[in-house]
């Protein structure tokens, strides 16, 4: 009997059986994750290959576009070209016509039609072997029709027609859009003027003319036309024509051997110098008119420099172009880019004039050197044959100190400017040295008169440097100024009330160096000398509310001004030694001369702010005096060394003066060191006086020790004075070794008893060790080579003293020292016993006394190693 369930019981088994099948299937599918795993790990690695990125383009599509489409126009020129040169003759009059018209007509039309359908390259390619086929139609009408026309002028018709047509036809209204015709015209535009010049056989100027009248048409398409391209093409033209004008006109000017050639060329260079200030003028590009403007500026002096030179000596045309240049100035004022173009342009002309006259100053600096190896051989009869000396003398350059003073006065009244006029008036202070030093040798002046010009000169710039006053910041001047002036009206309202107060050095402003106690107001000063005003408090600007208060964010600081005092001081130093060099020809001459540079500069030492410079020089030219004294009274060089010595005496006692506060304190003991040293140099070959000389020496170097400041200097007046003492002792034939090192052991000795008595702490061996080594050391030397018996007693019992004092006091260094030298002198001296009773032993004595040494040293070994095993056995037993 069929059995039908109930619909709730068959849906019960319907889920049961898709739970099964569900069940299964998992089973089935970890299964199979199972095994794919087990696969993939016994299957060899292979290796993964990614996929490779696309190739990049390594030229873009309208790269490609663009090369081919001009390779392409360049292949149909060549062919147009080799038809029309080569294949012209197999065609009529007519057929030639037709073809070269039809062909071209073609490629100036297609470019129209390319242009409606969006082909802009493409067109671009087509219209420029159009304008190719325009020339080869100008070439072929010349061969047929026009053969007997002069080639060059043709061509020049020829360029300007094609100009005039290929502007025409970028005119047109489709054709406009190209960008090649425009550029094209303008190129074939620079060839009809110069090749219309060449062809009449114009002369040079007209040459120059027709090329600067295209760089003028350049200029004008440049400045006008709006289009990149065609302006682009314009500035290279006109730079182009420009520059090759140029060169041709300044040629011509350089070269015009009359006034009517030098007009000429001066016009060509005027014409130049419009058309470069015009496009300054006019262009909105500042790099231009940064290069245009200078440019016109020296090429105006150029021209009418050019027109001065004809009518001038040759001395004078460097002169000529620096008063044209000068004249620049007058159009500063022009509206700019105009007129700072115009004192750049004066600026290059002034650089250039003083690079001309840079030569002859470095001849007169230089020049006299050669005269050290010439001393007193003979005046000469001016300066310039004793700056010279065998050196030739530059020609053309009597206008040099002209030309210097020149600039000096143009950098001293035309810079107005805050900033830049420190710097010009330095600059100028600097130029008018340099002309200074030059005129007595281009004057040719007497030898004597030279000599006192040049005098003058140093005596001037030194004046100068003690006049200037110290730099100030920009900002500041105006205010530093009307401060100076409050100060200086205090000053004499409070004169009658209170002294002034004294210098934080506590010296008075006579001069560097002196001292004592304040001077009342109305004392005079020494002259050139600055009072030094007390302290005050700093005065308050009023705000520009006229507030005296000082508020609000503090201002930048300004640049400083540049410190023309160094300058100044250099230049005197470089005169004097030009001075002093060109003195060396004459003997009288030398001891004038340095006994005035000594005076001058020790004068000028009264300037407290020079005085770290003049003072060293004043004794360096002491020095060289006090060796011309020698020389002249034909002292032998040992002598002059004692005169020598009065240097650096003055220098001790100038810098105990100054104190250690003065910045000149160190150069003049430097310098005074220095005149020591040479004055131990040239008493050398001497020893008596050698020693005489260090021991004066060594008194100065003492001297200066007693200052609280230079403790340290009294270590090299003790070394000079035992070197004073070793010349002495050896001069007269010493030879003992106690006399040499006794005068530097007891002083040792004291020493290091007064350092063992302010420090008890102190070590022996650095108290008494160095004193006692330095005699004992080299008496045992002696002693062991020394046959008698007095030495090695007296030594004996020099090193039993210092044995007994050393365990007196507890001291090791005595102790151990005097101990080992009075046990070495022992041994020196049983020495012979020794030797003798050595040789009275039999031969197998000592080969016996060594075994047994050897033995005692075996045995001592071993027990010290049986020693170390016992400790270690009763280390290892310990717990």
């Amino acid at each position: 009997m069929t059995h039908n369930p109930s619909p709730v019981e068959e849906l019960r088994l319907l889920d049961t059986e898709l739970w099964q099948l569900d069940a299964r299937r998992a089973q089935l599918l970890a299964r199979r994750v199972r095994l794919v795993a087990a696969l993939d790990a016994a299957r060899p690695a292979q290796p993964f290959a990614a996929p490779s990125a696309l190739p990049r383009p390594e030229a873009s599509g309208p790269r490609v576009q663009n090369v081919l489409l001009a390779l392409g126009g360049v292949l149909l020129a060549i062919a147009a070209t080799a038809f029309t040169l080569v294949s012209w003759g197999h065609l009529g009059i007519t057929g030639r016509a037709l073809v070269l018209g039809a062909v071209t007509a073609a490629a100036l039309c297609a470019p129209v039609v390319l242009l409606r359908r969006g082909l802009r390259s493409t067109a671009e390619a087509v219209a420029g072997l159009g304008l190719a086929l325009t020339v080869l139609d100008a070439y072929a009408l010349h061969e047929v029709a026009l053969a007997g026309v002069d080639g060059v002028g043709y061509t020049a018709g020829a360029a300007a027609t094609l100009a005039a047509l290929w502007t025409a036809y970028g005119l047109l209204p489709r054709a406009g859009e190209l960008r090649l015709p425009w550029p094209a015209a303008l190129a074939a535009a620079q060839l009809p003027l110069l090749l219309w010049a060449v062809a009449a056989d114009a002369g040079p100027y007209l040459l120059a003319a027709a090329l600067l009248v295209t760089a003028e048409f350049d200029t004008g398409v440049a400045l006008r036309v709006p289009v990149r391209a065609v302006r682009l093409a314009a500035t290279v033209g006109a730079y182009g024509s420009g520059a090759w004008g140029v060169l041709a006109a300044g040629g011509l000017s350089w070269t015009a051997a009359g006034p009517s050639a030098a007009a000429r060329a001066a016009a060509l260079l005027v014409l130049a110098a419009a058309i470069a200030l015009t496009a300054a003028r006019l262009t909105a590009h500042p790099g231009t008119s940064a290069l245009t403007a200078p440019a016109g500026g020296l090429l105006l002096v150029a021209a009418f420099g050019g027109v001065l030179r004809v009518a001038l000596p040759d001395a004078w045309t460097v002169p000529a172009y620096l008063a044209c240049g000068v004249a620049l100035l007058a159009a500063a004022r022009l509206p700019e880019p105009v007129g700072a173009g115009m004192l750049r342009a004066c600026a290059g002309v002034l650089a250039l004039a003083v690079l001309w006259a840079v030569p002859l100053v470095v001849l007169t600096l230089l020049g006299p050197v050669a005269w050290v190896g010439r001393a007193w051989s003979g005046a000469p009869s001016d300066l310039r044959a004793a700056v010279t000396v065998d050196a030739p003398w530059p020609a053309q350059t009597e206008t040099v100190p002209l030309v210097l003073a020149a600039v000096a006065a143009v950098l001293a009244l035309a810079v107005r400017d805050a900033t830049w006029r420190p710097r010009a008036l330095t600059g100028a202070l600097a130029l008018t040295w340099a002309a200074l030093l030059t005129l007595p040798a281009v004057l040719e002046l007497p030898y004597a008169v030279g000599l006192s010009a040049l005098g003058i000169t140093t005596a001037a710039v030194l004046a100068t440097a003690g006049r200037l006053r110290p730099s100030r910041p920009v900002g500041e001047s105006a205010s530093a100024e009307a401060a100076d002036a409050a100060d200086a009206g205090s000053s004499a309202a409070a004169c009658d009330a209170e002294p002034p107060a004294a210098t934080p050095t506590g010296r008075d402003s006579t001069g560097p160096g002196t001292t004592g106690a304040p001077k009342p107001a109305a004392a005079p000063t020494s002259p050139g000398t600055q009072p030094t005003a007390p302290p005050t408090a700093t005065p308050t600007r009023p705000d520009s509310t006229g507030s005296g208060a000082t508020g609000g964010p503090e201002p930048a600081a300004a640049p400083a001004f540049p410190d023309a005092r160094p300058v100044a001081l250099v230049l005197a130093l470089l005169s004097s030694l030009v001075l002093a060099a060109l003195s060396l020809a004459s003997q009288p001459a030398t001891l004038s001369v340095l006994g005035a540079l000594t005076v001058l500069f020790a004068a000028a030492s009264w300037h407290q702010h020079l005085a770290p410079v003049t003072a060293p020089a004043a004794l360096a030219y002491a020095t060289a005096l006090a060796c011309a004294v020698g020389a002249a009274a034909h002292w032998p060089p040992q002598h002059t060394a004692l005169l020598v010595l009065a240097v650096p005496v003055a220098a001790a006692l100038l810098a105990a003066r100054l104190g250690g506060g003065s910045p000149a304190t160190l150069p003049i003991e430097t310098t005074g060191a220095a005149a020591g040293l040479l004055a131990v140099g040239l008493a050398v070959t001497d020893p008596p006086l050698l020693a005489l000389v260090l021991a004066l020496c060594g008194v100065i170097t003492a001297g200066t020790a007693l200052r609280a400041d230079r403790r340290p200097v009294a270590h090299a007046s003790a070394a000079l004075f035992a070197l004073a003492t070793w010349v002495r002792l050896a001069a007269w034939g010493v030879t003992a070794p106690e006399a040499y090192t006794l005068p530097v052991s007891v002083p040792a000795l004291v020493v290091g008893a007064l350092l063992r008595r302010r420090d008890p702490q102190a070590s022996s061996w650095r108290a008494y060790g160095p004193g006692l080594a330095a005699t004992f050391v080299p008496s045992l030397v002696a002693a062991w080579g020394d046959p008698g018996w007095t030495r090695p007693l007296l030594l004996g019992l020099a090193a039993l003293a210092v044995t007994l004092l050393g365990a007196r006091h507890h001291l090791q260094a005595p102790l151990l020292l005097g101990g080992a030298v009075l046990a070495l002198d022992a041994l020196h001296e049983l020495a012979p016993y020794l030797i003798q009773f050595a040789g009275a032993l039999p031969r197998w004595v000592p080969p016996a006394l060594a075994g047994l040494l050897l033995l005692a040293l075996g045995a001592t070994y071993e027990q010290r190693i049986r020693d170390a095993h016992r400790v270690r056995d009763m280390l290892g037993r310990l717990h």
